[in-house]
């Protein structure tokens, strides 16, 4: 029976209520409106945004930024290890790259990264990571979600679900991969479990024409005003179905109809590389993997909240043999790119508010991977007991060395860094408190770094 007070709730009331709803929806304080509207975290963070060099494949810590003199008084020569490796290894294997120190700091880096060791007094390089094992797939969701076994979502994903973007018009996670990797490696960009907005966007950068670089920008039959009204039924209809249930991969799918039919405008762009001065494509050169991080630096200073950049998809940093030759052919697609961005960055006064990181699954090992005969292949093994990975911007203590792998190069001794340390560390730097941000799913309160994690406070300006 409709009682006074509940006609006056659903009549007055819920009329406000609406209102209420859209005003609040407008201001990002109804999350259900949109997820990815933009949002303070748990206290100030100094970095905004994120970019990510992911090195697919392992690169090798001790031919990069982690030298090992003791392994060219021992070459050739078994080392004493009891650490159990995928495959067979024979006896030490100096690095045959030259390390030189660089900057105030004077931390020794190798000529593979001569060009980023420019701006090594800007960057925090971490010699004591671990991770759970040496196998490619778990470790690069290890990496990439927190987790080696199940499928998580990923660092972008948690960043827009406590941070939200800054650009309504773009995407706020994007993970750009030239050639494009297996199906299987894409649960290295998902959202899992928290809602389908956070997923990234995967955009297939060895193109260079806009309409290849991102398929469907442009409808070929119907005009911008005849989409609008198009997309306006669309939701209405959407919008009725939904009273009925609530799915959150419906409201997932009507944000991404949206969403695309933005990004037609700003996209194009931000994606338009002849709109930069010749000389800054010039710095980062008119290579794929040049114009995929100036592509990346348009996307941060737009809003973007967290850009991956893959390297190695095609030929990955596995190097089983053959190390010197490949991990340099390897380090000459990036090294240059990555130092033109970190200035950039600087000159642009992008560079305090923006995390830089760079590495990969894994290391390798320091000695010498045999073949089946036992023959030395010149290459490495996977190593996951300790390897390098480095910070810069955002809140990073430039020029400094945390932790340190044994004399060798085996297993990180000293301040022992696992992945959820790294993961603790840049959520903080965002202004997130990784051990509140959490999901609750199938009765559980989930976070990005499940029971673990602590902040690596030595890196922390």
């Amino acid at each position: 029976m409709l009682t006074r007070r509940s006609l006056l709730q659903r009549s007055s009331l819920g009329l406000g209520s609406l209102a209420l709803g859209g005003l609040l929806g407008e201001d990002g304080l109804l999350a259900s409106e949109n997820p990815l509207l933009s949002r303070g975290g748990h206290f100030p963070g100094k970095a905004k945004r994120v970019i990510h060099f992911f090195l697919n494949g392992g690169p090798s810590h001790v031919d990069t930024f982690d030298p090992k003199p003791a392994l060219a008084k021992y070459a050739g020569k078994p080392l004493a290890n009891t650490l159990t490796t995928e495959r067979k290894t024979g006896a030490a294997f100096p690095s045959p790259f030259r390390f030189d120190r660089y900057g105030q700091s004077g931390i020794e880096v190798s000529e593979l990264f001569a060009k980023t060791a420019q701006h090594i007094d800007d960057i925090a390089v971490i010699r004591s990571m671990h991770a759970q094992v040496p196998n490619h797939e778990p470790s690069l969701m290890l990496m990439n979600c927190g987790d080696s076994v199940q499928a998580r979502p990923s660092f972008g994903a948690w960043a827009l679900y406590g941070l939200g973007t800054e650009n309504q018009n773009l995407p706020g996670f994007v993970a750009m991969c030239p050639g494009g990797m297996p199906i299987k490696d894409s649960e290295n960009w998902q959202s899992a479990f928290l809602p389908g907005a956070f997923q990234g966007t995967y955009i297939d950068s060895k193109h260079e024409e806009l309409g290849k670089l991102i398929e469907n920008i442009d409808h070929p039959q119907i005009a911008s005003g005849d989409q609008r009204r198009q997309l306006d039924l669309l939701a209405r209809w959407n919008a009725r179905h939904r009273e009925a249930r609530l799915d959150e991969r419906l409201d997932a799918r009507i944000h991404s109809y949206e969403l695309a039919f933005r990004m037609q405008h700003e996209a194009s762009d931000a994606f338009d590389l002849s709109k930069e001065p010749a000389a800054i494509r010039a710095l980062y050169g008119d290579t794929v993997h040049g114009r995929q991080t100036l592509i990346a630096r348009r996307l941060l200073e737009r809003g973007v909240r967290y850009v991956q950049l893959w390297h190695g998809a095609g030929q990955p940093w596995d190097n089983h043999n053959d190390i010197e030759k490949n991990h340099r052919n390897l380090a000459a697609d990036i090294d240059g790119p990555i130092a033109a961005l970190l200035a950039d960055l600087k000159q642009r006064g992008l560079f305090e508010e923006t995390l830089v990181l760079w590495g990969g699954e894994f290391g390798r090992t320091p000695t010498v991977e045999l073949s089946g005969a036992g023959k030395p292949q010149m290459g490495r093994d996977h190593n996951h007991y300790g390897f390098s990975v480095w910070m810069a911007g955002g809140g990073i203590k430039g020029g400094t060395v945390h932790g340190a792998t044994d004399e060798f190069g085996f297993k990180a001794e000293k301040d022992p860094v696992s992945v959820h340390d790294l993961h603790a560390t840049m959520l903080h730097l965002l202004g997130l408190d990784h051990e509140r941000l959490t999901y609750r799913y199938a009765g559980r309160d989930f976070r990005l770094t499940d029971v673990h994690g602590k902040v690596i406070r030595e890196v922390v300006a």
